[in-house]
């Protein structure tokens, strides 16, 4: 059973009641079981091996008095580690969707929920990850070179989680690594390393709106160079103590730690890449400090290149101690943030010279650092569907898809191309074969990242091993095409910066209970309430804003943050009800499902107990008299809603005009009509 809580509410319930009416365990994602694709795996480390995730046994304890500790619509109606559970089953869904779709909005989710389960309320963090996303839409195509970040930070944190679940050599590193035993300590070291990976591949490049401002400078006058080096003009970052101070609480933990002090993040970078790498690469602390410290400062010493890895390590080190308190820092933070340091180009560049002839060093082992080797090997497989907002980057040639097979302790990566492309690819080839009959002599022909991977060098694969150590850990890639389905990404004209996406669900969160009093709340009070909900019920939200892009397309129309010539939507017509209201009782039936919902109304016809209520038994049970039971599809769905009362139709679609006025209170969102 990889859900216990859930289960143990269950025979709670069965026995109050006499009957099975659930909570039900929602089943795995349908190969997940047994397969060794991405997904499958993924989700599997997810469903199975996180079993009793964050759970307590200090509020158990204290739950015996009768007083339920969990939040779910509402705090205190369901056992604390019932909340775990569901907050667990939320992730899981978020990552399914996101892994099918790849899109920006549902690695937004995948990102909600782990901040909310790791690092507190969302909102105290969201602009650390939502600036990133804001930096590369709005500022890259103004680079040479440059491709998405955000999503790719997603399908990262996706491949660690698939090669823990399958692979049993660096699962078994990893646990010795960090004091678990193998096969006895199972769950407690997954939940580990969820949190811990979680920080390193979700926040790893989250430095990078530092390093697009020193690009953008070199591109404007990179127009008519071919490459960048004494002359260039670029910027260079001074006054870093925002970035690199201690705090004089956490420098007290790290002498409690370590055993010694330490003067700013630089230093305890430095100490922490020493202790892993320093025997293994014959690299000391003091050169380690050295050039961290001349990363962001003195960027001609590095090629004419910023490390964003610099920003994203000491900008996470800053989160970790305001958000979770610099007392509850460990040595696993620390290897966070040096993996997060050094999976850029401090290893390759300044540690193991994998590009020198004379300097060149062996590979990471995963023994070493595991963080580090998982981070910079998935960091490199993770090439695939990715937006290319540069100018060289968008005539590149990159895999649109990619599909992996993790079993037998081996990666079998296959990267698929664009069919369209083939009169490109066609003619690469018919260069690399001319290039090799006429003796290879010279460069051979390339189009990144095609021929990297596609060619007889094998450059991509073979790069890739001479950063991380792969002679256990066997890697073959093979290359193939496809048309591409570019429906299954779901855009539409509607469009919104990440920083209204939270303020959009705040205020579809409020539709229901201030109809008609929309003027006279704040958008604090409106903030509060939106906060008070478990993770659950604020996804339920953020999902709806995600699909109201459809609906609005549905009815010709579009929102946007951006100031345009069209009219403004006030409200919404009967016929444009009539459009969209099923469209949403569909997404409703269809998402808690997905978590487990069932069809049932023994919670408002049974009995209650004393200090119960109704809402308290729904939440119990996870049942609702909406919802749908058995195998349905779309039209099983449309018939559901036509057989509804006038009222519970009411609910898909009257508070949506309420829901108008009160995203106006929010800066610079609204809603248009094409027509």
């Amino acid at each position: 059973m990889a859900y216990t809580a859930l289960e143990q509410m269950r025979k709670m319930n069965k026995e109050r009641y006499h009957v099975d009416v659930g909570p039900f365990e929602p089943a795995l994602y349908g190969a997940g079981r047994m397969g060794s694709d991405l997904k499958s795996a993924a989700l599997r480390f997810l469903h199975d091996r996180c079993e009793a995730l964050r759970f307590s046994s200090e509020k158990t304890k204290e739950e015996e008095t009768g007083h339920y500790l969990g939040t779910s619509y509402r705090p205190n109606q369901i056992p604390y580690n019932m909340q775990m559970d569901i907050d667990r089953l939320c992730l899981e869904r978020e990552l399914e969707a996101f892994i099918d779709s790849g899109v920006a909005e549902d690695a937004y989710t995948v990102y909600y929920s782990f901040l909310e389960m790791f690092m507190g309320a969302y909102g105290r963090s969201s602009k650390m990850i939502e600036l990133l996303s804001e930096f590369e839409s709005n500022a890259s195509s103004l680079l040479m070179k440059h491709r998405d970040h955000y999503s790719h930070s997603v399908y990262v944190f996706a491949l660690g989680l698939a090669i823990y679940e399958t692979n049993e050599t660096f699962r078994k590193t990893f646990q010795t690594f960090y004091g678990f035993t193998p096969k006895v300590d199972e769950h407690r070291a997954a939940a580990f390393f969820l949190e811990y990976w979680g920080l390193t591949s979700l926040f790893h490049d989250i430095g990078y709106p530092f390093e697009i401002p020193f690009e953008q400078v070199l591109a404007y006058f990179e127009v008519d160079r071919k490459k960048r080096g004494p002359g260039s003009m670029y910027l260079a970052y001074r006054d870093l103590d925002c970035l690199d101070n201690l705090g004089e609480e956490a420098k007290l933990r790290f002498t409690e730690l370590f055993g010694r002090p330490f003067e700013n993040v630089e230093q305890l970078l430095a100490y922490g890449i020493e202790k892993r790498l320093g025997d293994a690469y014959n690299v000391t602390e003091s050169y380690l400090y050295d050039t961290i410290q001349q990363k962001p400062t003195q960027p001609d010493q590095f090629g004419y290149f910023m490390d964003h890895a610099f920003f994203s390590a000491t900008r996470l080190y800053q989160e970790l101690v305001e958000k979770c308190g610099a007392q509850m820092l460990n040595e696993a933070h620390l290897d966070v943030l040096t993996a997060i340091m050094l999976h850029n180009s401090l290893f390759k560049f300044a540690i193991a010279f994998y590009k020198s002839d004379d300097k060149c060093k062996a590979p990471l082992k995963m023994e070493l650092h595991p963080l580090a080797y998982l981070l910079m090997l998935c960091d490199e497989l993770q090439c695939w569907d990715r937006t290319a907002y540069g100018r060289n980057s968008r005539t590149e040639l990159h895999p649109m898809d990619a599909e992996f097979d993790f079993a037998r302790g081996m990666i079998h990566a296959l990267y698929c191309f664009d069919a369209e492309e083939s009169e490109k690819i066609g003619m690469y080839e018919a260069n690399y074969r001319k290039w090799e009959q006429g003796g290879r002599v010279g460069t051979p022909p390339r189009l990144k990242a095609y021929s990297d991977m596609a060619e007889k060098e094998q450059r991509f694969r073979t790069d890739i091993e001479k950063i991380v150590d792969l002679s256990e850990y066997p890697l073959f890639v093979t290359t193939f095409m496809r048309t591409a389905d570019r429906r299954s990404k779901h855009t539409y004209l509607s469009g919104s910066s990440f920083l209204h996406m939270y303020d959009f669900a705040v205020a579809l969160n409020a539709r229901y209970r201030y109809e008609g009093e929309e003027n006279q709340i704040s958008v604090k009070a409106l903030e509060e309430e939106f906060d008070s909900m478990s993770l659950e019920y604020k996804l339920y939200n953020i999902n709806q804003v995600k699909s109201f892009s459809k609906y609005l397309n549905a009815i010709d129309c579009f929102y946007t943050d951006r100031p345009v010539d069209f009219e403004m939507l006030h409200a919404f017509t009967e016929e444009q009800i009539a459009v969209f209201a099923p469209m949403e009782h569909a997404r409703w039936v269809l998402s808690h499902r997905a978590m487990g919902w069932t069809y049932g109304d023994l919670y408002e016809t049974t009995p209650i107990e004393d200090g119960a209520n109704r809402y308290m038994l729904r939440e119990q049970m996870r049942q609702h008299k909406l919802c749908m039971n058995g195998d349905f599809g779309e039209l099983e769905i449309a018939r559901h809603y036509l057989q509804l009362s006038e009222a519970d139709q009411g609910k898909d679609w009257k508070p949506f005009n309420s829901m108008l006025k009160l995203i106006r209170k929010f800066d610079g969102l609204r809603i248009y009509k094409l027509n």
